[in-house]
């Protein structure tokens, strides 16, 4: 019974904070925003084809000769006690070779009081996560079409249940140097569990994104436009505080319409001065918006914002991103030139 009970907290974590398509599966941490350049303008760009080298996470098709023996690190801390970050790196081998890239990610859920059926105490625990991969991209010959993978390694420690599994991220990019266009594809997180928790082996959280940007001709902006979530059409879910009482005492629930439950695919954001040594970014998260915002308050959920500074061959970076009210994240980065 206790062992359930501990479960189950973990996982109404989860399904609170992914919403719709959340607390059905496991390892949701992939999902997180990996650096603070991508929580800025909203999460999940695909586009990013420079010297990031957090951009691998989201889409190993942009790894580039760019990256090269560049390191970031990445730290937030999240609701109460959670904490979580990255680290990636990339080498590249030589022209013929090209690129290699390498990141961790991770999560802590900090302490957790241990109780029983009874509710006494018994022994504090703890709950963790971490992701190891390695990726590569491929131009395709005589084209300007790229093609990536990451191959990751996944551990978990829940109280005393672990778990360990395999999974793989595809990305596609095209990129249209004469309109400073690009376009980003990727399919995340196809794997399975090696070993379950306990008997039962669950699903991974798949991801399908596509994603576009333009650098403004003669204006120093970067607009992004990604759609998330393309393996499932229906992300909405009905918000019980919009729900409306009838004189016969019955209740309608709210409805989604197709436009809203459309828009909540979308994500946009936008960098100024991208090419710079200072850059100010912005996003905003629709599904984000829609799920956590609180009925007759304005409470800017979705909303999210940074900046990246650069010192010689330190770059800087930091974001943050509106939840709600009472909960908000801050991104902290820090990129090194090793070359």
């Amino acid at each position: 019974m206790f062992k359930k009970s501990v479960l189950f907290s973990l996982l109404l974590f989860s399904t609170v904070h992914y919403g719709q398509i959340g607390g059905k599966y496991v390892y949701q941490f992939l999902n997180l925003a990996q650096s603070p350049r991508q929580a800025a303008l909203g999460g999940k760009t695909v586009t990013v084809v420079d010297y990031d080298v957090n951009q691998a996470f989201y889409n190993p098709a942009t790894i580039n000769p760019e990256m090269h023996k560049r390191l970031s690190t990445n730290y937030g801390s999240y609701y109460g006690e959670v904490s979580y970050g990255t680290a990636a790196y990339a080498y590249t081998w030589d022209r013929h070779v090209q690129t290699f890239h390498a990141g961790i990610s991770y999560i802590n859920y900090g302490d957790f009081e241990g109780r029983d059926e009874l509710g006494n105490l018994t022994s504090n625990f703890t709950g963790s996560e971490a992701a190891l991969s390695m990726g590569y991209a491929y131009n395709i010959p005589w084209t300007d079409m790229y093609i990536g993978t990451n191959v990751k390694l996944i551990s978990s420690t829940l109280e005393s249940y672990n778990s360990w599994g395999v999974a793989t991220d595809l990305g596609f990019l095209y990129v249209d140097d004469k309109n400073d266009i690009n376009y980003g594809f990727t399919i995340r997180n196809i794997g399975f569990q090696i070993t379950p928790y306990q008997d039962v082996r669950e699903k991974l959280p798949l991801s399908i994104d596509a994603g576009i940007s333009q650098l403004v001709e003669n204006v120093p902006i970067r607009w992004h436009l990604t759609l998330e979530n393309l393996q499932q059409w229906n992300i909405a879910f009905s918000n019980p505080n919009r729900a409306e009482n009838t004189l016969d005492g019955e209740t309608n629930e709210e409805k989604v319409s197709f436009f809203n439950n459309a828009l909540r695919h979308v994500i946009i954001g936008a960098e100024l001065f991208p090419e710079k040594g200072f850059n100010v970014r912005l996003g905003y998260n629709f599904r984000r918006g829609q799920e956590l915002s609180i009925v007759d308050q304005r409470s800017f959920s979705g909303i999210s914002a940074g900046f990246g500074l650069r010192f010689g061959k330190i770059k800087f970076d930091y974001s943050y991103s509106r939840y709600t009210v009472a909960a908000n994240t801050s991104l902290f980065g820090l990129m090194i030139d090793l070359e």
